[in-house]
């Protein structure tokens, strides 16, 4: 690893100073910065200032309502992220190791129908590390909330993170037997049509119903009741309430076992998938890289 000599030491801006420029130049405002940090915006403003005097250059334009990175300032600020984001995996790795609190963010759906049923193999495997699982469908931010990998649905394309494809999102519609019966079976697409369907408005009907070669317009005068979750909708389509639309990979057992059917093998694809998301910066945490090994060696026995 190389090390600084006292001379490159003695050039390094102060580390207020970089704080502060970190926080405006994500925000591009010294208010909302001042607040984050608990300082005032004159405070804020003053660090800036010390810190463009050292480098001889502008690092913002000020503009009467907004603020936009000098050049100068648009090569600093990728710099001064990853440096915060080393310092923070490495203080992460000295304190913790492969033990301590794994907190892993992740989809509702995700956690209860494929990371409830799973996790007990990677306790057994690393008995002395604790997985505390936060469900959200938010973004999270590694840099500001205590997480240390997610689970996300997406194209798999976001700055600053690693990212490993779990499984494709693809999805198709899932019933109960009972409802399919009640209209003396579901033999073809346009069969659903005649039944509640859960979520009309989810763009994946309109998907699925298009790759079927039906129009589903009808479905923009249905109630727009929405559940808010897989989980909650393949719930109700198992109490007969309805046709869910799902992706499959996270209802096996409950087809397998005939709680719900898949009458159809048409799956839609919009090109999403199930990612394991981590910084960059912290790719070689023992924790991160105990938790995304075993959960990509349990994907692949799948």
């Amino acid at each position: 690893m190389p090390e600084l000599s006292s001379r490159q030491f003695a050039q390094l801006p102060p580390l207020q100073a970089i704080r502060v420029f970190e926080a405006v130049a994500r925000h591009l405002s010294f208010t909302k910065a001042a607040e984050e940090l608990g300082m005032t915006q004159a405070a804020a403003s003053y660090q800036i200032k010390l810190l463009e005097e050292r480098i001889g250059a502008p690092l913002f334009l000020r503009r009467p309502r907004q603020i936009e990175l000098t050049e100068s300032g648009q090569r600093l600020a990728p710099a001064v992220s990853e440096a915060f984001a080393l310092l923070s995996g490495a203080y992460s790795a000295a304190r913790a190791g492969a033990d301590g609190v794994l907190c892993v963010s992740t989809l509702l759906t995700f956690a209860s129908n494929w990371l409830a049923q799973h996790l007990g193999s990677f306790q057994v495997a690393h008995p002395s590390l604790a997985v505390r699982v936060d469900t959200s469908n938010r973004v999270v931010d590694f840099a500001r909330e205590d997480i240390d990998i997610a689970i996300r649905s997406g194209g798999g394309k976001w700055p600053g993170v690693e990212t490993h494809m779990l499984f494709k999102a693809d999805f198709t519609p899932v019933l109960s037997a009972r409802l399919a019966a009640s209209i003396g079976g579901v033999k073809e697409p346009a069969d659903l049509l005649k039944l509640p369907i859960l979520d009309p408005g989810d763009i994946w009907w309109q998907e699925w119903f298009a790759l079927a070669g039906l129009p589903a317009k009808e479905l923009a005068s249905r109630p727009g009741t929405s559940m808010g979750a897989q989980a909650y909708e393949a719930n109700a389509a198992m109490a007969g309430q309805g046709v869910a639309i799902v992706t499959k990979a996270l209802f096996k057992n409950e087809i397998a076992d005939g709680r719900l059917i898949q009458p159809f093998d048409l799956v839609g694809d919009d090109g999403h998938a199930y990612w394991l998301v981590y910084p960059t910066a912290r790719r070689n945490v023992p924790k991160i890289r105990a938790f995304r090994d075993w959960i990509l060696a349990e994907i692949a026995c799948q």
